[in-house]
């Protein structure tokens, strides 16, 4: 969903560099499911995507959500974390994470069920 170009700046690997465009891809599915999961909702690339009634012309998903601005940011920090951060644990530093960053992004997004 996010292009390379956009990825490869935000993690300082030059453009024509090839050797981690799998890695990369990876993580950008992996942030797509992310912001899905962390929402509730499905992440669409464009308006235009997001499935329509034929007759209506009325999206069909509910729960569709674009790419906007907030979620890019959101899935680059989470690429660029993932990039920087290839293991789960790290040995002999002390760590501590953006406070809210992510999460304060994607929040307003969040689709909630009442039942």
């Amino acid at each position: 969903m996010l292009e390379l170009e956009i990825i490869k700046p935000h993690v300082h690997v030059e453009l024509d560099e090839d050797a981690e465009d799998a890695l990369l891809e990876t993580y950008a599915t992996a942030a797509q499911r992310y912001v899905e999961n962390h929402t509730g909702r499905t992440l669409y690339a464009s308006s235009t995507d997001v499935p329509k009634d034929p007759e209506t012309n009325e999206p069909t998903d509910e729960s569709a959500l674009v790419l906007d601005d907030d979620i890019t940011t959101a899935m680059l920090l989470l690429i660029g974390h993932w990039y920087a951060n290839r293991e789960s644990v790290v040995v002999g530093s002390i760590t501590s994470e953006v406070p809210m960053a992510v999460d304060t992004l994607i929040i307003p997004y969040r689709h909630y069920h009442f039942g």
